[in-house]
């Protein structure tokens, strides 16, 4: 089991997934058991990329409800990837969905953003068909889709042609190694996913700030090379002050794959984050009781 880890750790750090080796992934999803019931390929929008899949505890009545979003720099991902995700949170007790969204060179800001939309719209639509309680609904996602669920809880005009709202149908954002507050830009893939010079301020989560945010739960590592750790350090000092409710955790010597991949069982000894994310998931009042206060 030892060696096993170890590989699995040395594979995420690299990212490998050669021919000769069984990739990471595939290792992680192989042990991606529990007590839950997986409904895959359900079409929420149209296009190869509009279809969903659904992990549900065995038996759930009125769960609480993630829509997980991967990452991948808006160019790349499958939800098929992240079972280790799903299954994590549905053993425990909470009903998880897994979209795919176009990527670049299909789409570009904002499209994936309006797919993210969609695939949560579905999901307070569906959500009672799958023991889950369509008022307790948190958005999470790793790396860009990090970004995806942040612009979700944050901007309004996503949610707003379904007739929701972040302050109202959001019950908290879980954020894993998200870029939030990435300007300038560098890369030319981005550039030219995010648009022109003139529109950048539109996409950065950190702008669309303001008081009665759902509750965040801010992740990630000190040792991410991939994404800046200052920038879930940096929405979450915008947030508290504008007196929204945010919990910040940086894990010590964890990177960038690390931290998605501590959702597994042989890599969750590195750093507790399924157990943080649960917590705020457990202690997170529902929406109509923060209103009420």
């Amino acid at each position: 089991m030892r060696a096993i880890l170890a590989l699995c750790a040395a594979l995420l750090v690299v990212g490998y997934a050669g021919p000769e080796l069984i990739s990471p992934v595939t290792v992680l999803n192989s042990l991606a058991y529990g007590p839950y019931a997986l409904t895959q390929n359900i079409p929420y929008a149209p296009g190869p990329r509009g279809g969903l899949d659904v992990y549900a505890p065995l038996h759930a009545r009125n769960a609480p409800v993630v829509v997980f979003y991967y990452g991948g720099s808006w160019q790349s991902g499958d939800k098929a990837m992240y079972r280790f995700v799903g299954a994590a949170l549905a053993s425990r007790g909470v009903v998880a969905v897994i979209p795919d969204y176009r990527v670049y060179p299909q789409a570009r800001f904002p499209g994936f953003l309006q797919d993210c939309a969609a695939a949560f719209a579905w999901a307070h639509s569906h959500a009672g068909a799958y023991g889950g309680d369509p008022g307790r609904i948190f958005v999470m996602g790793h790396s860009a889709g990090a970004y995806n669920a942040a612009m979700l809880a944050l901007a309004p005009e996503w949610l707003a042609p379904y007739g929701l709202s972040p302050g109202r149908d959001v019950a908290g954002l879980i954020g894993l190694a998200g870029p939030y507050d990435f300007l300038p830009l560098t890369d030319p893939a981005l550039k030219t996913i995010f648009g022109p010079p003139g529109q950048l301020a539109r996409t950065q989560p950190i702008n669309f700030v303001a008081s009665g945010a759902p509750p965040a739960f801010l992740a990630a590592g000190t040792r991410d090379a991939t994404v800046d750790p200052g920038n879930s350090a940096r929405l979450a000092r915008r947030l508290a002050q504008s007196g929204d409710a945010v919990e910040l955790k940086l894990y010590p010597g964890i990177d960038h794959r690390r931290l998605i991949g501590a959702f597994s069982p042989l890599l969750r000894g590195l750093a507790p984050v399924l157990a943080d994310s649960l917590d705020f998931i457990t202690h997170t009042k529902p929406q109509s009781l923060r209103s009420a206060a």
